[in-house]
């Protein structure tokens, strides 16, 4: 199994994307910890993760809260004895559809704030026990954005920018100790992609046909699935993977050029 014995911290775990992640981590053999702020999805991953033979813990908190992330890892390393794999998964409540003229600077920094201090927080609390360790990997995902000029994205690209240069430069710093850093590229996943969560972020866009045409946006003409994400992310955590650091995979289908 690729991640057998491993530890793998889960920001966001109770999410779509996050309860797949660690219903495949588990699968691999890991013992996954899934953090987030709903109790109900938390709770439902791990029962899904723990039904198919897995082992799962849950913890309720704000991965933007320093004491409690500093915490949290503190007592995984305590029970478990090591994290060997920590990933940011936290929705940063990102705004579009508004001219960058006309945004509200709190829309602005709302995804700026959430995102580069949950990544810096959530990435430094692994990369301390990492580095003592002599091992570790810490992923995160972002939309490519940051790479392209693509109007009306509002908050969401420089988001992009601030968390992507933040995961390169911890790389630089982290990678003599045996730690790697590697984000992942990811947009318009099928499972995920839904009329009701792109207006949550963009009210002003045609949902109805964002969801029919993301497919044609693609280099392959065809939309990212759910499960070529979750395996680019168990293929990174794992030591098949040990020459990839400081960079960001792209899984998008080209759907984000780069």
């Amino acid at each position: 199994m690729l991640l057998e014995k491993k530890n793998a911290i889960i920001y966001g775990g109770g999410g779509s994307i996050g309860a797949a992640v660690a219903a495949a981590y588990a699968a691999e053999g890991a013992r996954v910890f899934l953090v987030g702020r709903t109790r109900g999805t938390l709770d439902a991953a791990a029962a899904a993760v723990r039904d198919a033979g897995g082992t799962a813990d849950v913890a309720v908190f704000d991965a933007t809260d320093e004491k409690a992330v500093d915490e949290h890892a503190a007592a995984v390393v305590a029970e478990a004895g090591g994290i060997d794999i920590s990933f940011n998964l936290i929705t940063r409540g990102d705004a579009q559809g508004t001219p960058l003229v006309e945004m509200t600077l709190a829309d602005l920094r709302r995804a700026v704030d959430v995102g580069l201090t949950s990544t810096f927080l959530t990435a430094r609390a692994a990369a301390r026990q990492m580095t003592a360790q002599g091992s570790g990997v810490i992923l995160s995902v972002t939309s490519g954005t940051a790479k392209v000029a693509v109007p009306m994205m509002g908050s969401t690209g420089p988001a992009d920018a601030a968390v992507e240069s933040f995961l390169r430069c911890l790389a630089a710093e982290v990678g003599p100790a045996g730690v790697r850093v590697v984000g992942i590229h990811t947009a318009g996943v099928v499972e995920t992609l839904d009329v009701e969560s792109i207006r949550a972020v963009n009210p002003n866009v045609d949902a109805e046909t964002v969801v029919a045409g993301i497919a044609q946006m693609t280099m392959l003409k065809r939309a990212p699935r759910l499960a070529q994400l979750v395996g680019t992310a168990t293929f990174l955590a794992s030591d098949a993977a040990a020459g990839i650091t400081g960079t960001i995979v792209n899984t998008s289908c080209g759907l984000i050029p780069g």
